[in-house]
């Protein structure tokens, strides 16, 4: 065994928070489950591999300065090289975070991205988290690494971003939202406490977030509901906790930014709902 090899085994039993002080991957494609335990590193951090952050079951959150990006069981965050971030997921959440040496993709991204987790997709995840760190590159396994890697280039963004501004006074009206989500304050409500005027506050959201305070809170609620909705809650709590004052505005909302009612999304049982 060479040196490179003795260091590698060396660090087979790493937790996620040692990552960035690895030298190299063990290989282009790193990530099994023997290898990382399922674990979220919540504080800021960064390293020189794109980030592959995806949740068997359960809900990530990836937090930037530019946005929050959370992606439920049939989405995940990509995260490229480089970029400060912190991971949050809820309690009951399985994490298969994979990490990619820059050189072993054709393409770069500069931003987070949330994208979509196809059948196909999931199942080349689970394959590859039973392979052993130190894949035979040139054989079958080698094989299976370069279709998952095709795959995941070629998965499509869904949309599950939240603008994050830079301005220190939006800054603590979103966090105070983000905390509070069913908190019925009005923009003028808002403005007033920061001291400016409501269109004032208006503006500064458009230019901040690139969206107007009403569809950035209402994105803010729907993302503060899926990990509700993922625990399989009732629809209908679910709405009122996310400050929806009806099941159906609830479910109008949230088909409008997924595509799906919730229950589609997430195949609920009828009795979760049943208002």
């Amino acid at each position: 065994m060479d040196c490179r090899q003795t260091d590698i085994t060396r660090h087979l039993d790493l937790i996620p928070e040692r990552l960035q002080q690895l030298r190299y991957l063990p290989r282009p494609l790193y990530g099994q489950e023997r290898a990382l335990p399922n674990q979220a590193i919540s504080r800021p951090h960064r390293h020189p591999w794109v980030q592959f952050s995806y949740a068997l079951t359960g809900v990530i959150e990836v937090r930037t300065a530019a946005g929050r990006f959370v992606a439920p069981p049939q989405q995940a965050v990509w995260v490229p090289a480089g970029v400060e971030h912190g991971v949050r997921c809820s309690p009951d959440a399985q994490i298969r975070s994979l990490y990619i040496d820059v050189q072993a993709l054709p393409q770069r991204y500069e931003q987070c991205r949330v994208v979509a987790v196809d059948r196909l997709l999931r199942e080349l995840i689970r394959a590859f988290s039973a392979l052993p760190v130190l894949y035979d590159q040139q054989g079958e396994q080698g094989r299976l690494v370069q279709v998952l890697l095709d795959r995941l280039l070629a998965a499509p963004e869904s949309g599950l971003i939240l603008p994050w501004p830079s301005d220190t006074r939006l800054q603590v009206l979103c966090q105070q939202l983000q905390a509070q989500p069913a908190a019925d304050w009005t923009l003028q409500t808002l403005a007033e406490q920061q001291g400016v005027s409501e269109k004032t506050l208006s503006r500064l959201f458009r230019r901040e977030t690139g969206l107007t305070f009403r569809i950035w809170r209402q994105r803010l609620r729907i993302m503060s509901a899926l990990p509700l909705l993922e625990r399989q809650q009732r629809v209908t709590d679910v709405a009122l906790a996310c400050g929806y004052d009806s099941m159906s505005a609830f479910v109008a909302a949230f088909r409008e930014l997924m595509g799906q009612t919730p229950g589609e999304f997430f195949r609920l049982p009828a009795e979760q709902i049943e208002t």
